[in-house]
């Protein structure tokens, strides 16, 4: 019992060091924050959770905190214990600040439990499987989500306080998508590379090998850094065993579930009508952040073309998993592809492409070529091409096929969705 009182002691004296620190403020928000109700917020590790419950909690006079990265913790036996402990340091607290609940064993248990006793809840989560039917299936009261992923471009601005002329923010968003939106090396000034190589390690290795039980770490590596290096290529998890190490299809499956469990990455199926299909069909990766991207990648330079798709797969997959769309990438018969298929409901609203350099003729007309042939196929008429500079609406024709296509530079898309 004395021992679990002095870790969440020490816990506590490191949520005073939150006070302290800037914040950025986020675009989400908790609902029902003082109702009993579990509010459950899940995103990669580093994103600033725990900051942003923070500052949600700054008008709640007194709550309990215990984070479960902590080893001891984890092995506790009896969680009463924990609970007394609680109640001794925060004076019987009725909001309870329950920090990366995965690493809990039956964790849902526990929190079926404090809430049966009326306690209000917040739990964080690095585990993706926290946003999937299963957080029904064991939370047996009602409970809301919310997602909170590295900074969006519009958070990231609002760190530099003051209003940005045009260039200035062109120049925010190349190092933006460059070092990526995770707060603590914005905050402290520390470096990004370092930081994001750790980090990226530190999850593979913890919340991946360790969880699961991998025995090859270098295998897993292998497959995470060559996934980097071809974001947005469509791929089959057979092409995959010919090209690493990894020669089990079922093994390279397993552990890409196993890396966007951790927010490390995600996967896009290519749209078709046909939910056989999608599941067949060849992947798509994109990473949480394109500060992965650049700080494991082998290259010496960025790839503009595929950083600004990236940071647009981002965006959608966020709104994704919110419920607000359904996302995919569509590939016709004749090989013709565009970036991204957006549906609401049953219905394909809008197509988007992403072309950094519009003004080449050749992939100018190679990307609106896709585009109206996909227009044609999915009944589509919202036609986008996101671009570093060019912006217009220009009427399109391709032998005989009519269309309108937006063009918007990326920074101006960012904000304004």
């Amino acid at each position: 019992m004395q021992m679990i009182k002095d870790i969440l002691l020490m816990q506590k004296r490191e949520l005073k060091e939150y006070h302290n620190k800037k914040y950025i403020e986020r675009n989400s928000k908790i609902t029902e924050l003082n109702k009993n109700i579990i509010k459950v917020v899940i995103g990669p590790r580093r994103a600033g959770k725990s900051f942003f419950i923070m500052h949600e909690l700054k008008e709640t006079d007194n709550f309990g905190y215990a984070n479960f990265d902590d080893e001891t913790l984890i092995e506790l036996k009896n969680y009463d214990e924990l609970i007394a402990a609680m109640n001794e340091i925060y004076k019987k607290p009725k909001t309870i600040f329950l920090d990366e609940i995965q690493n809990l064993p039956k964790w849902e248990l526990f929190v079926n439990r404090l809430q049966r006793q009326n306690y209000n809840l917040i739990i964080t989560g690095s585990n993706s499987n926290l946003l999937s039917q299963e957080l029904s299936t064991h939370l047996t009261g009602r409970h809301l989500s919310t997602i909170i992923f590295p900074l969006s471009f519009k958070e990231y601005l609002s760190f530099f306080g003051t209003e940005l002329t045009t260039s200035e923010i062109k120049q925010k968003l190349v190092r933006y998508l460059n070092t990526g939106g995770f707060p603590e090396p914005l905050t402290k000034d520390i470096n990004n590379r370092e930081y994001l190589k750790t980090l990226y390690e530190a999850v593979l290795f913890k919340d991946i090998v360790k969880r699961h039980n991998i025995r090859s770490y270098k295998a897993i590596e292998e497959l995470s850094t060559f996934l980097l290096s071809n974001t947005g290529n469509p791929i089959s998890y057979k092409k995959l065993t010919e090209l690493t190490t990894i020669k089990s299809v079922h093994t390279i499956q397993k552990y890409i579930k196993y890396l966007e469990e951790a927010f490390l990455l995600f996967e896009l199926n290519a749209f078709s009508y046909k939910a056989r299909e999608q599941i067949k069909s060849n992947k798509k990766i994109y990473f949480i952040d394109t500060g992965f991207i650049n700080a494991k990648s082998i290259k010496f330079t960025p790839d503009f073309g595929k950083l600004y798709e990236n940071i647009v797969a981002i965006h959608l997959k966020k709104k994704e998993l919110e419920g607000q769309l359904k996302l995919h990438y569509y590939k016709n018969i004749q090989n013709y592809e565009v970036d991204f298929v957006v549906q609401k409901n049953t219905k394909i609203t809008e197509l988007i492409q992403t072309c950094f350099d519009v003004k080449n003729i050749k992939t100018k007309e190679r990307e609106i070529r896709a585009l109206i042939h996909a227009s044609q196929d999915l009944k589509c008429k919202k036609l986008t091409i996101i671009t570093e500079d060019h912006e217009a609406e220009e009427q399109t024709e391709w032998f005989g096929m009519k269309n309108k296509i937006r063009y918007i530079p990326l920074w101006k898309w960012l904000l304004k969705e």
